[in-house]
């Protein structure tokens, strides 16, 4: 394929296809774990909508984010040789993904995945298949490769994925850990903790991760680089982000905006940060671009709609308020 000796971006994770259903009614009561969705028990339960979203999840909207911005994004995934997998493929080389490392795997469905979108949040129903991941032998040295949520039985993967970046220190990791890779805790994964360069997950997460109930956010992303990144980023959703150098701790506010649907705003904001780092800029410019595309997948449903080219994001840049400004802490 032309341009294939200069990968910009290297996304690496689960990809999946998702209708999104939008509920008419329903109810959101308090539990110990957080909020619950509720839903009449054996009754019909009416939604407003439904539309389908393929070749999403974070690798997805990780490399579809990075293309938009104008970067060689390529994706490392594997699709089942059905229908849906092809789907995916089609809508990722619509996005000007480069798809030539996504593994058809015989006799094997692709993922799909509902969301349930009630309010301004989702509630997604997942079933990762155990795919046979394998690190290709030979792949054209990417500048960043941008790891996140894979299937429970990706440890062996992981491991090739650590050595493959020892063995090309050249290469930046960006690890954004999905549920099963902070399942596996820290120990287990210590040797990709060890080559991160750049590490996202939200407060909460850092939490799990840590196994603390620490609140302090600096504290958090110190404890977080003690794992070995030299960069860790903390989300707290409306509440804006911190980022940590191992120099200066910074926090970034959100930009400005009321959402209409919230999914993958956290993909959005951690792959456009690791763009803009990857096209060269800063970590101060970064943290000043990764909110505004956040903000603009808030404002369409799904991960992908919203994702801005490089000329919008720097028009919303230069329309900024007043207070959209990045601090040190």
């Amino acid at each position: 394929m032309e341009n294939q000796q200069k990968i910009d971006v290297l996304s690496i994770g689960d990809i999946t296809t998702e209708p999104f259903i939008k509920l008419s009614e329903a109810l959101v009561l308090p539990s110990p774990q957080g909020q619950q969705l509720c839903v009449n028990y054996g009754d019909k339960v009416a939604f407003e909508s439904a539309e389908v979203l393929r070749a999403v999840g974070n690798a997805g909207n990780s490399a579809v984010s990075a293309a938009r911005l104008g970067l060689n994004s390529y994706l490392l995934a594997y699709v089942g040789n059905d229908s849906v997998g092809k789907g995916d493929i089609d809508e990722l080389e619509k996005n000007n993904v480069h798809t030539d490392f996504i593994v058809t795997v015989p006799d094997m469905p692709s993922n799909y995945h509902y969301v349930l979108w009630y309010g301004v949040e989702r509630t997604i129903l997942v079933n990762h298949h155990e795919y046979p991941y394998s690190f290709p032998k030979t792949i054209p040295e990417p500048k960043w490769i941008y790891f996140t949520s894979i299937a429970s039985n990706s440890l062996p993967y992981t491991l090739e994925i650590a050595q493959y970046l020892k063995a090309h220190p050249n290469v930046k990791l960006a690890f954004q850990p999905g549920t099963f890779q902070m399942k596996l805790g820290t120990n287990v994964l210590k040797d990709i903790y060890a080559c991160t360069e750049l590490f996202f997950c939200n407060f909460e997460e850092a939490q799990r991760i840590l196994n603390t109930t620490e609140t302090d956010k600096k504290k958090l992303m110190n404890m977080i680089r003690g794992l070995g990144p030299k960069i860790a980023v903390v989300t707290d959703g409306i509440n804006g982000a911190y980022a940590d150098d191992g120099t200066n701790q910074y926090f970034m506010p959100v930009y400005p905006h009321e959402p209409f649907e919230r999914t993958g705003a956290g993909d959005a904001f951690s792959s456009t940060l690791t763009s803009a780092l990857a096209l060269g800029k800063t970590l101060e410019e970064a943290l000043t671009w990764a909110p505004i595309n956040a903000m603009s997948v808030t404002l369409q449903v799904g991960a992908q709609k919203g994702l801005l080219s490089m000329e919008k994001l720097q028009e919303y840049l230069a329309n900024a308020p007043e207070d959209y400004k990045l601090k040190k802490i």
